[in-house]
């Protein structure tokens, strides 16, 4: 990136200015992955010229290896005993590409399908503490991951202990209820039991740009939702029903996985700081991220000093116990103004969300 942005610099510099005097001065320190490393003050005065071809080339994060176990917390008593492995689910939830400047591009869902089998197939993990800081996301893509975490559960017979870190709700608590014990912080905001599908009416606004919608359609109803037009009362009355289906199934879950011990006033769809949280029974115990590893020790009969280790590609950062993989949706569109439910490059889906922010909506389509 460095090497790129100074080669535009100099493009740009000698651009039509091929015989008149120059000066350019560079100061400070500079480094170039490659084959070049400069330091130290640079100065240049006189005439320049240049001709011919130039190519830059950038590394690609579709290049990236496949996932590689990165220690945390070593075990110098024993380095090759069984391990403890957090997995660290951020963010929202979607079974799509996250994309924005400073991504690496990953697909939630599938980041942690291959996560899971990296450990399926690790006969040193012995233990999964189950990072979460997310307010959740797609119903289906939260279905998902719960499905693939209890299948490795079946399969391998290791413990797993869901640590919830600023954000625990919606389709991120969803999955944390497949864990063995969750764990959640004091000032934690957990809960979110709901359903969500965003939808807008924006028939008039467009009529105001002299704009008119003209749809060929064969079956009347294919376009519910469609913020051209306004909603039947029939038509919403299916959407809410669907809704209602969804909410249904997650309350089903979390009384089923926490063996019917939540309270019923946890399931009108509002969120609770981690205390109030474990009164109603939706998580087990106040704590940090310390404590669930030191908990996912004790299930797993582990020594106290057994390593923790992450799962990372070579090109991610993030190599510590609380780093963050860089993943931030875009709200790019062709529309220049961003407005939700104009962007029909995206398709409305019901969510297991807490409180979506406008971002979140035209990133996850809702």
């Amino acid at each position: 990136m460095i090497r790129s942005l100074l080669l535009l610099a100099l493009l740009v510099g000698f651009s039509g200015c091929r015989n008149r005097p120059i000066q350019t001065i560079m100061r400070g320190a500079m480094s170039m992955d490659g084959d070049m490393r400069m330091s130290g003050d640079m100065s240049m005065i006189g005439e320049m010229s240049m001709s011919g071809d130039m190519s830059t080339s950038m590394r690609a994060d579709n290049t990236a290896s496949r996932l590689v176990s990165v220690p945390v917390y070593s075990s110098a008593s024993s380095p090759e005993s069984q391990q403890v492995v957090v997995v660290d689910v951020d963010g929202l939830l979607l079974n799509k590409n996250i994309s924005g400047f400073g991504s690496m591009g990953e697909n939630p869902v599938a980041l942690f399908r291959e996560k899971l089998d990296a450990i399926a197939t690790d006969a040193s993990v012995a233990a999964i503490v189950l990072r979460i800081n997310s307010p959740g996301g797609g119903v289906t893509a939260s279905d998902m991951m719960t499905r693939d975490l209890l299948q490795l559960k079946s399969q391998r017979q290791i413990p797993v202990v869901a640590c919830l870190m600023d954000v625990g709700a919606g389709g991120a608590y969803y999955l944390a209820s497949a864990a063995d014990s969750i764990i959640a912080h004091p000032t934690s905001i957990v809960g979110g039991i709901g359903v969500i599908l965003n939808l807008y009416y924006m028939e008039d606004a467009i009529g105001q740009f002299s704009i008119a919608s003209i749809p060929i359609k064969a079956g009347d109803r294919i376009d519910i939702a469609s913020p051209e037009r306004m909603m039947e009362p029939g038509e919403r009355e299916m959407l809410q029903a669907m809704a209602d289906a969804f909410h249904v199934r997650f309350r089903d879950w979390v009384k089923e996985s926490r063996s019917g011990m939540v309270s019923q006033e946890a399931f009108d769809g509002h969120v609770m700081i981690g205390q109030q949280a474990q009164t109603l029974n939706l998580v087990d115990q106040i704590g940090y991220l310390d404590d669930a590893v030191v908990l996912a020790r004790q299930l797993a009969g582990l020594p106290e000093d057994a390593p923790v280790a992450m799962l990372r590609r070579d090109n991610d950062r993030a190599y510590t116990l609380l780093d963050v993989t860089p993943n931030v949706p875009t709200t790019s569109s062709i529309i220049p103004l961003k407005v939700p439910g104009l962007d029909r490059s995206t398709l409305p889906t019901f969510l297991y969300l807490w409180q979506p922010e406008p971002s979140f909506v035209t990133a996850s389509g809702g």
